[in-house]
């Protein structure tokens, strides 16, 4: 990595701290990730809505199980952001082998699971770590660093679970007052109620993926931002920047 092409400080923080240097690099570079974002996202959103007859909350658990394969598409923007590059739709799409293709079946299934996985990301995607390599490359970085890893995750499952809720709930708020034990019974016996189960799965899926929208961005910034303070303690990034240009 060109660690003088970066258009960021470098310089040792508490993983919390880098943690907010990622929500800056978001809302820095918001125009290039959600040009690029939007687009998967609402492909995924079709096809996860495909299986809404299925019920059960389908298409809820299509596009869960499908984000850390959005997640590709915001890394490569933030990777880009972090020099201070701008990103247009065009340059996404021109590098769709690498970024929607790269180990696809071990993104959906073992990524699925990890409960540190935006931290990690950039050792498979960015560095392009295989094997035996990029399990002791992962043990470093996480050395020390996994409690502030699941921390991460944690918070923002929360946060997507608190959003989600109030967006279903603005139902109800803002219901006449006159429906709105109608739309609270609906919630709790759609098989009972005129709108019916199935709307209320389309109305449950609108709202997550409304949060996906939102929310997954910061998320992965937030661990990419993490990944970049772990290799600047390991790798002194902070020190090459500033002799890099002291000497420019």
């Amino acid at each position: 990595m060109r660690v003088d092409g970066l258009a960021i400080v470098l310089r040792p923080r508490s993983q919390s701290e880098a943690c907010d240097l990622g929500l800056a690099l978001v809302r820095a570079h918001a125009g290039s990730i959600w040009r690029c974002y939007t687009p998967v996202l609402l492909a995924a959103a079709v096809l996860a809505m495909c299986t809404v007859d299925l019920g059960g909350g389908w298409p809820v658990l299509v596009l869960f199980w499908l984000k850390p394969w959005l997640d590709r598409s915001l890394l490569f923007v933030m990777s880009r952001a972090a020099f201070g590059e701008a990103t247009r739709w065009s340059d996404l799409w021109r590098a769709r082998r690498q970024v929607f293709g790269g180990q696809f079946l071990r993104t959906l299934l073992l990524r699925r699971f990890s409960p540190w996985r935006a931290y990690t990301q950039p050792i498979e995607q960015l560095e392009g770590q295989r094997g035996a390599a990029r399990r002791k490359r992962a043990s470093l970085m996480l050395n020390d660093n996994r409690g502030a890893a699941m921390a991460l995750q944690a918070a923002f499952v929360h946060a997507e679970a608190v959003l989600g809720y109030a967006l279903i709930a603005l139902v109800w708020w803002f219901a006449p007052e006159n429906r709105s034990a109608g739309v609270w019974d609906w919630f709790f016996h759609p098989d009972a109620h005129e709108a019916g189960r199935l709307g209320l799965d389309i109305a449950t899926a609108s709202a997550y993926m409304l949060v996906v929208l939102f929310l997954e961005p910061f998320f992965v910034a937030a661990g990419f931002a993490m990944y970049l303070n772990r290799r600047v303690v390991l790798e002194a990034w902070d020190i090459e920047q500033e002799f890099r240009r002291a000497f420019t």
